[in-house]
């Protein structure tokens, strides 16, 4: 009876032993009734797509009212002005012209990243205000050497009839004007959404 009282002390601490482990487990299990699987249904995706997109992204950064307004100025002299972020609400137009008609914003901001060469972050919402994409955006977030004929950024995401958008764009300067600092660059934008 002697030996019997520890082998069975040894079975039931084993016994416990595997039913904690099974306990972890199943709660464990329960940690993840955050996610579901949907139907695309649901949320009425239907067809992806592939819409072309060509505007102009007026940056002014002269005048009495202008789009977009340094807020950090580079703390190192450099002719990259590494350090410097501006603001911008630039406005997105169907044709190089500013009075041409306007398609929507962007808003966002921009910084010089680079070191050696004038290479912008740019971190900004395409926010239609025309047609059927009134109130939608696309975002755009990517590297831009402004310096190349043509600099290609990433769409990651987007909003309204842009939801789960992903693509890319193609930027081409169409004018700068050294004096003022204020550009035209024309925008290629290609996006897949529903």
């Amino acid at each position: 009876m002697a030996r019997t009282a520890p082998i069975f002390a040894k079975q039931l601490l084993i016994l416990s032993l595997l039913s904690s482990f099974v306990l972890i487990l199943v709660q464990g299990e329960d940690d993840h009734e955050f996610v579901r699987a949907m139907d695309r249904d649901f949320l009425g995706l239907k067809k992806e797509k592939l819409s072309h997109f060509r505007l102009y992204w007026h940056d002014i950064v002269s005048g009495k009212n202008p789009s977009s307004i340094g807020v950090v100025k580079s703390p190192v002299n450099s002719s990259t002005l590494f350090g410097f972020v501006s603001m911008i609400d630039d406005p997105l137009t169907e044709k190089p012209e500013l009075s041409s008609k306007q398609l929507g914003r962007a808003q966002g901001f921009y910084a010089s990243a680079s070191q050696q060469e004038v290479g912008l972050l740019m971190s900004m919402n395409f926010h239609f205000t025309q047609g059927k994409y009134n109130g939608s955006t696309i975002t755009i977030l990517g590297r831009n050497p402004v310096f190349n004929k043509v600099r290609e950024m990433p769409v990651i995401g987007g909003s309204g009839l842009f939801r789960f958008a992903r693509g890319y764009v193609e930027a081409r300067t169409h004018a700068f004007t050294p004096s003022t600092g204020d550009a035209i660059v024309e925008y290629n934008c290609y996006v897949l959404h529903y």
